[in-house]
């Protein structure tokens, strides 16, 4: 009896080894990893899950409809990578939140723009008009100075993200009114004109001849790169850094150009 249990004692031994390693193994190759996206950016993430699952990356992409969600469901470890927010974004979400969200990759600029149904010009805006601006704090200051580029407004040049409260000069008395960002392309059947972020006229299939101004691209709008982000802990993760040379390729930049046709333009 004990010398059939010394033999398999050392056939265990023998054998743990084996089933750890091929347990981590398994493990390993059929992890998936979730990315955040908006919905609009899915006909650009798809083939690159594609060609992510050829080389043994499996990515899940999560898709969300407002810009409060990504950022919580990254930091609350739902997903690993989210991909709809600029520098600018990120840095005030951090702020606010006490987050350590940090970017592994620029993916596009994606310029502001003041859409109408209404006039073709910004000089065709009347007194009174409305105008309809996202209501987070980060795209809100930024389409208040969007709006003061256009010659439409000023507003204090001390406050980095103004709000209406800001605004010193309004000879036109528009009516600048904040809604959620992916309301702003619906508001434009009453309103004289909305500043909508791409993805959201991509959704609604905004067309080219409806913008009426748009963000200069200078050292100014930089900080409104958009990128790939993660949790600090896992800047370094490598099969991450492989979602982001899988992104930047020339692939992507064509089904940019395909889908965005110009609004939505490279930044790596």
């Amino acid at each position: 009896m004990k010398k059939s249990f010394k033999h398999f004692s050392w056939l265990l031994l023998l054998l743990v080894p084996l089933l750890i390693v091929s347990g981590c193994g398994k493990s390993s190759s059929n992890k998936t990893i979730k990315v955040g996206i908006m919905g609009s950016d899915e006909k650009i993430w798809k083939p690159v899950q594609k060609k992510l699952k050829k080389e043994g990356v499996n990515i899940k992409l999560v898709t969300f409809t407002d810009y409060n969600q990504p950022n919580a469901a990254l930091t609350n470890h739902e997903i690993a990578l989210n991909s709809f927010q600029h520098t600018y974004f990120m840095d005030q979400w951090n702020k606010a939140h006490k987050s350590n969200i940090v970017s592994i990759g620029k993916t596009v600029r994606a310029p502001l723009r003041l859409y109408s149904k209404k006039v073709k010009s910004v000089a065709d805006i009347k007194k009174g008009d409305q105008i309809t601006i996202p209501n987070d704090s980060t795209n809100e200051g930024r389409a208040l100075h969007l709006l003061q580029s256009a010659g439409l407004i000023k507003v204090d040049g001390s406050k980095a993200l103004p709000t209406p409260k800001d605004i010193t000069q309004n000879k036109l008395n528009l009516k600048i009114t904040p809604v959620d960002a992916a309301q702003t392309p619906r508001s434009l059947t009453d309103a004289a004109g909305a500043v909508i972020n791409n993805e959201f006229a991509a959704e609604a299939k905004l067309p080219n001849s409806e913008t009426i101004y748009k963000e200069k691209i200078n050292k100014a709008s930089i900080p409104y790169i958009n990128i790939i982000a993660t949790n600090k802990a896992d800047k370094n993760n490598k099969t991450y850094k492989k979602i982001v040379k899988a992104y930047q390729t020339e692939a992507t930049k064509k089904l940019l150009k395909k889908y965005y046709h110009g609004l939505t333009i490279p930044a790596w």
